[in-house]
């Protein structure tokens, strides 16, 4: 009997243990199905993170491009219009340096036509500044007509263009009636209407620039500045001071470095052949060869003027001549 009691001992024992074993594999199995289910969780969690990273970051690859292209064209266009703009200022300089060649050939002509000894070949100078007049007229008519329809073409909303363009066109008709009142009084001189509408070609034209080009420079070379007065008058002027000296005592007239060309008279110094004084004592405070000028004396001993024996050694050193009189 003892010995079925311990039996029946040991068997429950080993159900127990049966048992025991059961739970703990039972709950081996659920952490393992837990952390199953959380790695896949997991796994699934970052495949959808990927996921959307990867759209996100199709969707801002695609915004990207789009904003580069559009940035692209934006630059194209403020390029594009930018040198339009360029072109139209380069266009509106050219009229306007033609326009103030306009004026400055009236007034040549009308010097050319008052002129008491009217020869033939000023005549012929004549005709051939109406000539070139003619052909600046018609070729800025015709660059300001195409302004006009590039600038109606852009919808016209600039508002200073309108307003340049406007401002042009009023100075060219301007130019116009004043040339065309120039022709009706050279009429009046035994010139014919003919004569005075000829246009130059394209070739002529050019080489009547060149001309231009060529006189500017040369009446640029050509310039030279005179200016006379007290000393008190100079000095005021800002163009001498007294410098150097013991004491107060012998101070020299010196010439500023710095002063406007509009103190000064300007002359052409190949045409100039004396400066007027009519003082009793002159002197030239720039520095000029005595060889090359000569102080001419009136009857009353007063100077009347500076005679200009030699220009080229007169205004070799200095174009400036400023002469201080008593």
């Amino acid at each position: 009997m003892t010995n079925d009691l311990n039996s029946n001992r040991n068997i429950t024992g080993d159900n127990a243990a049966l048992r025991n074993n059961e739970r703990k594999a039972k709950k081996e199995g659920m952490k393992k199905g837990i952390l199953t289910t959380a790695i896949i969780a997991l796994l699934l969690l970052v495949g959808a993170a990927l996921f959307v990273n990867s759209k996100f970051k199709d969707e801002q690859n695609k915004n990207v491009s789009i904003v580069e292209n559009q940035k692209r064209s934006y630059t194209q266009l403020l390029t594009s219009r930018d040198s339009v703009l360029n072109e139209w200022m380069m266009t509106f300089n050219e009229i306007e340096k033609d326009l103030a060649t306009i004026k400055e050939k009236e007034k040549i002509i009308s010097v050319k036509s008052n002129d008491s000894e009217f020869t033939n070949d000023r005549k012929q100078a004549i005709l051939k500044d109406i000539e070139y007049v003619n052909t600046l007229l018609d070729q800025n008519k015709k660059k300001i007509a195409s302004l006009t329809a590039q600038l109606k073409n852009q919808g016209g909303t600039i508002k200073g263009l309108q307003v340049k363009i406007a401002e042009l066109e009023a100075s060219m008709n301007q130019r116009e009636i004043e040339v065309n009142d120039l022709k009706v009084a050279l009429t009046q001189k035994d010139f014919e209407i003919g004569q005075l509408n000829t246009r130059m070609t394209d070739a002529q034209i050019a080489i009547a620039q060149k001309d231009e080009t060529i006189t500017e420079q040369v009446a640029e070379m050509n310039k030279g500045f005179v200016a006379y007065g007290t000393y008190k008058d100079l000095k005021a002027k800002g163009l001498v001071s007294k410098e150097g000296g013991f004491l107060g005592i012998g101070k020299k007239e010196q010439l500023h470095q710095d002063f406007s060309d509009s103190l000064f008279t300007q002359v052409n110094i190949t045409e100039t052949k004396s400066i007027p004084v009519n003082s009793k004592s002159a002197k030239l405070i720039t520095d000029h060869p005595t060889t090359s000028y000569e102080l001419v004396r009136g009857d009353d001993d007063k100077i009347t003027s500076i005679e200009i024996k030699d220009p080229d050694e007169f205004w070799k050193i200095s174009k400036y001549a400023v002469v201080e009189i008593k």
